[in-house]
């Protein structure tokens, strides 16, 4: 491609290499370092002026410091006069805190795009935003990829029973996801619902009456949810209301406050804590017999992802159960954890979040997504002034 520098950010470097070798270009020239004070210094090798930039620079566990080197990048290119510049940064940092949880809490993810709009981008492209209304928080033009497509085709390709399959979303947030790429495998799928209560475990699996329904249960009444079997609530325990407590804490999701333990299931029967916190997880769905999607945008912590794989194996016997994310962050100790974890088959990311070889090879279950031709083809056709939506409803 002529008139068009592409440049690579420290956070993620190998992506960057797979990007450009699919352009069929050499990155171009940048020094990134640090001087002894910790501050990031930033020198771009080579003449930008009038050139179309493109810099990828992904979120990575060195959060602030790969940011900070993002938006430095972006106002030396502006200042040496190119006529565009894009930031490709597959996994947004900061996309959790897209919403005031607290009441003097900080809406953190708006804040970012108003620093990487002063520091002079021009366009932005990403994928799997945690929230899709986040592209209004920019000023600037913002293309928002798919993994859609590159999933279902590795699902297509390496798993020969997925037709008689179910995806299952693990909390209501990601229902939209989930039903997405059920209707693209033409399967059914399912939603767990984990109902977070305090009290006594054997009173959370009590009926509840009529006068204890709520305004919110009766419109759920009214829910129709296309390619499930069954709606089920909180009523007498039958065959087909699946209904488990989890103790021990709360397993928690990644979207919950910061402080909140991820915890999972230990065994098949509950045990009570001391201060009788438990969690009621409720599948609404069948997934007997059946292979098993959980399908996520991320996977911070695995607390949830493993309480939602044993309920699913241990109370609702599935066949077989598949993690599958985006953004594989897997913080802590989330890679052990679901290397131990009997219920989880494989975990399946992609490659937009920078893992070491060293965090890879504690667990034989991960398989990671190559998705730098999907981003590769999207800097192309935005060179080139093309349209990007072929991109999303086709694997590359």
């Amino acid at each position: 491609m002529r008139r068009v520098k592409v440049f690579s950010g420290s956070s993620h470097p190998e992506l960057a290499g797979f990007i450009c070798e699919k352009l069929g270009i050499p990155p171009a020239a940048v020094t990134l370092k640090k001087f002894s004070n910790q501050e990031t210094s930033v020198e771009i090798g080579c003449s930008v002026r009038n050139e179309d930039v493109f810099i990828i620079q992904s979120g990575s566990n060195h959060v602030n410091d790969h940011l900070m080197e993002l938006l430095i990048m972006i106002s030396a290119c502006k200042g040496s006069s190119a006529s565009r510049i894009t930031a490709v940064m597959p996994y947004f940092p900061y996309s959790k805190q897209s919403k005031k949880k607290k009441y003097r809490g900080a809406i953190t993810a708006k804040m970012v795009a108003n620093l990487l709009s002063v520091a002079g981008v021009d366009h932005i492209i990403t994928m799997d935003l945690h929230a899709s209304q986040m592209q209004g928080f920019f000023n600037k033009p913002v293309d928002n990829l798919y993994a859609e497509p590159s999933i279902a085709k590795w699902i297509q390709d390496s798993v020969p029973e997925y037709t008689s399959g179910v995806v299952v979303s693990k909390n209501a947030g990601g229902a939209k996801r989930v039903t997405s790429l059920a209707d693209r495998l033409k399967i059914d799928f399912a939603l767990i619902h984990t109902d977070r209560t305090r009290g006594s475990s054997q009173a959370h699996l009590l009926p509840r009456t009529s006068e204890d329904e709520t305004e919110e249960d009766s419109s759920n009444k009214n829910m129709n949810f296309n390619n499930c079997n069954n709606v089920f609530y909180h009523t007498n325990a039958t065959n087909d209301h699946i209904t488990s407590a989890i103790i021990n804490g709360k397993p928690a999701d990644d979207d919950d406050d910061i402080n909140s333990p991820a915890t999972s299931v230990t065994g098949e029967d509950p045990l009570v804590d001391e201060e009788n916190n438990s969690s009621i997880i409720t599948l609404v769905g069948d997934v007997a017999g059946k292979v098993v999607f959980i399908v996520d945008d991320m996977i911070d912590k695995a607390g949830s992802f493993i309480a939602a794989a044993e309920h699913l194996m241990k109370k609702c016997n599935a066949k077989r159960v598949y993690v599958i994310a985006t953004h594989g962050i897997l913080s802590d100790d989330s890679i052990k954890e679901i290397e131990r974890c009997k219920s989880i088959h494989q975990l399946v990311i992609t490659n937009t979040f920078p893992i070491s070889p060293e965090k890879k090879c504690q667990s034989s279950k991960i398989v990671t997504i190559d998705i730098s031709a999907t981003l590769a083809e999207a800097i192309r056709r935005t060179h080139n002034g093309e349209s990007i939506s072929y991109l999303f409803h086709t694997a590359l």
